[in-house]
């Protein structure tokens, strides 16, 4: 083995600081090669072999994959000791800005009023509320501190009151692999319950507070695929499985409705659903479908008044809503409530005793449209900026008159506001304080388009302070996602701050394959299409240089996950276009993943990436796919992050994609790779530290921009 790898002692007691070898000097480790190569399609014209030197790493408890992971840990801490203190600085600077002891807005549900709140110097949130009046004695129901405390991971997954209000289920994860396990504690005791279950994904009480319903996970595949029924009191090792979802690319979850009279199991693929119901207060009774699922249909369901309101694009990939009643919901009952518009996709509906919320997007931007029944008159909360993001947000109570939302831009701090629905009027309820004499008055949001190759305008959101803005002449930041239909909302984070007061100008890239422009843009960047994905983000930023915002040859990217895919991929193809890459658990060894149908998540993602089995997705998937496009060639200055104990993207593909790159570059530029060992796939799970490594990311990157202090 040492061979083939730097062994770790010699790193370890390498001199750090001042007394350190120039970075330079230092020598990465050279992982071992294990030549393998699996022949596709071989019976076929234009078969293919694809060449794997580094699927070894894949043993997880192999001494030799630990050595290996453990001396590049070393080495990246060799090699970054000269930012240590930039990077000090940032997380301080950045601390400074954040309100360490606050108390989230705290909203009513069934005669109490819930909040979570913080404390400084601790990790994690302590979940409370209150009894009848804001002033009425605290209950802490969930202290995560506590939790935490002799664990190297902690992250609170599902948690539900029963409608007693005596009793809380919530699920935990101790690790960083997204199995949650269930527990309930007796609100009025303070005890902990013995019953418990692992793999736990959702969680819903009945309304006779003895009644738990929960799905579980496969153990191997992380597939939810089991709804079982637990009665307090009772091993839960003879629960029931009251449903079992037998097709491999659909998972299912509960949830209840606004007004609890019903329980909803939700069950999807990535483009097709379908959704049953049993009323709360009757939960041995049998599920009722609302409508049989159907390939490509997609739909989701909100309750009230004795109707379903139903969300579904069945007439157009924009979706329309349409109402049932909850006896004969089915297709032949629907009657339309709002037609498919093909540029204001619907996102989402919300709905209450006496209006309905109906959230929608415009020019990818999000819009709020309350609509009080009866009237029908639909009044649009009005937004004043260029750029922002705002949802609902607290609305937990049907009877209410009153809307909740959340609304933040990227210079505006995230403000809740209530919405009186008969006045037409918001209140501002609390806006996050941002200590360290923030004034927004400093900074300019905009929102641009730049053209992608075919023509396709592509939405990119620039933020800028003014007085450190010279058109031209600036670094430039992009970050990129476009996978899943999913928004990166144009928000408002202290962590970017230090970043425009030292003259970086930051942008988010609205590429395809994510959801801003709804389902039609994510089909634009997704399976045959997936390429788009890439070369918008390659757009969007030479467009930003071409329009001034950025110097080119000062440029640095981000992106974590399916954005650190996009990462590699961009990387491959332009190479010359950036000067630093921070990739994050990125998934970039997409033929071997997507060919193992053992993986978590493997066969319910060949909706999004395509099935590599057939020789057309095959053929077009390794086109991008980074690992097998990594050549021969200069490449930027890299950050790659991954944590062991990943469940989404498992540890090996960075690690595979980072040994290649170390084989195959021709540069000089530095390639860093750091294994967070007890992490998941957000990295650390305390808040603390999770701002420590995004600090850290950032000082990695400033020093590349020549920007020290």
């Amino acid at each position: 083995m040492h061979n083939h790898v730097l062994p770790v002692a010699l790193l370890l007691c390498l001199p750090v600081a001042a007394q350190s070898p120039a970075p330079s000097a230092l020598q990465p480790p050279v992982a071992k090669k294990v030549h393998v190569e699996k022949p596709m399609f071989a019976a076929q014209p234009g078969g293919s072999v694809l060449v794997d030197d580094y699927g070894w790493l894949r043993e997880k408890k192999n001494p030799e994959v630990l050595q290996y992971l453990n001396a590049e840990n070393a080495y990246a801490e060799a090699m970054t000791a000269p930012i240590k203190p930039l990077a000090e600085k940032l997380y301080a600077e950045t601390l400074s800005h954040i309100q360490q002891t606050d108390t989230g807005v705290p909203y009513r549900k069934d005669g109490y009023w819930y909040y979570t709140r913080t404390e400084e110097g601790k990790q994690y949130p302590i979940l409370c509320r209150k009894k009848g009046v804001l002033t009425a004695p605290e209950e802490v129901m969930l202290d995560v501190n506590e939790l935490a405390k002799g664990e190297k991971f902690m992250r609170l997954g599902d948690f539900a009151v029963s409608d007693d209000s005596n009793l809380l289920a919530y699920t935990t994860d101790n690790v960083g692999f997204r199995q949650y396990k269930l527990h309930v504690k007796n609100l009025s005791t303070e005890k902990v319950l013995p019953e418990t279950a692992e793999r736990v994904t959702s969680v819903v009480w009945a309304a006779d507070n003895k009644t738990l319903l929960y799905g579980t996970e496969d153990a191997t595949t992380k597939r939810s695929d089991l709804i079982h029924r637990h009665v307090l009191g009772t091993a839960t090792a003879s629960d029931p499985v009251v449903f079992d979802e037998k097709d491999e690319r659909f998972r299912v979850y509960l949830s209840r409705s606004r007004d609890e009279r019903y329980i909803l199991l939700e069950d999807d693929s990535h483009i097709t659903s379908e959704v049953r119901f049993i009323a709360a207060n009757e939960p041995l009774s049998a599920w009722k479908t609302i409508e049989p699922r159907k390939e490509s249909v997609q739909y989701s369901v909100d309750e009230g008044g004795g109707l379903f309101y139903i969300r579904v694009n069945d007439t157009g990939r924009s979706y329309r809503v349409v109402t049932a009643p909850v006896a004969t919901p089915g297709k032949a009952h629907w009657k339309e409530l709002i037609a498919e518009k093909a540029d204001e996709p619907i996102e989402d509906i919300d709905v209450f005793k006496s209006f309905y919320v109906v959230s929608a997007r415009v020019k990818g931007l999000p819009v709020l449209r309350v609509v009080p029944l009866g009237t029908g008159d639909a009044h649009a909360i009005e937004f004043p900026e260029v750029a922002y993001t705002a949802n609902g947000s607290g609305n937990e109570e049907f009877d209410t008159a009153s809307y909740r939302y959340a609304y933040q831009s990227p210079i505006t701090p995230n403000s809740t506001f209530e919405y009186d629905v008969v006045k037409q009027s918001s209140t501002l309820l609390k806006q996050q304080e941002v200590p360290g004499g923030y004034d927004k008055t400093l900074y300019s949001v905009e929102r641009v388009f730049t053209p992608a190759k075919d023509g396709t305008p592509i939405p990119v959101t620039v933020v800028y302070r003014k007085d450190k803005f010279k058109r031209g002449e600036n670094p430039l930041f992009v970050y990129g996602y476009g996978s899943y239909g999913s928004i990166i909302p144009d928000s408002f984070s202290v962590r970017d701050l230090p970043l425009l007061d030292r003259g970086v100008v930051t942008s988010v890239a609205h590429i395809r394959g994510g959801g801003e422009l709804g389902e039609a843009w994510h089909d634009g960047g997704k399976m045959m299409t997936k390429r788009n994905t890439f070369t918008d983000f390659i757009d969007a930023t030479e467009g930003l240089l071409a329009k001034g915002y950025g110097k080119p040859g000062e440029v640095g990217i981000e992106g974590a996950s399916a954005g650190g895919l996009l990462m590699g991929a961009v990387t491959n193809m332009r190479p010359d276009l950036f000067k630093v890459v921070l990739c994050e658990v990125p998934f970039v060894d997409v033929m071997n993943t997507m060919l193992d149908a053992s993986l978590p998540l493997t066969v319910p993602e060949y909706e999004e990436w395509g099935n590599p089995n057939q020789k057309a997705a095959f053929d077009y998937m390794r086109t991008y796919s980074p690992y097998d496009n990594v050549a021969a060639k200069a490449y930027p200055t890299m950050l790659v992050r991954t944590s062991f104990d990943d469940s989404q993207v498992m540890y090996w593909e960075p690690s595979k994609y980072v040994a290649k790159l170390r084989a195959l570059k021709t540069d000089s530029n530095e390639l860093v790779f750091l294994i967070n060992m007890h992490g998941g796939h957000g990295g650390s799970s305390g808040r603390y530290d999770a701002l420590r490594e995004q600090t850290f990311n950032y000082a990695f990157m400033l020093e590349q921009f020549g920007i020290t202090q």
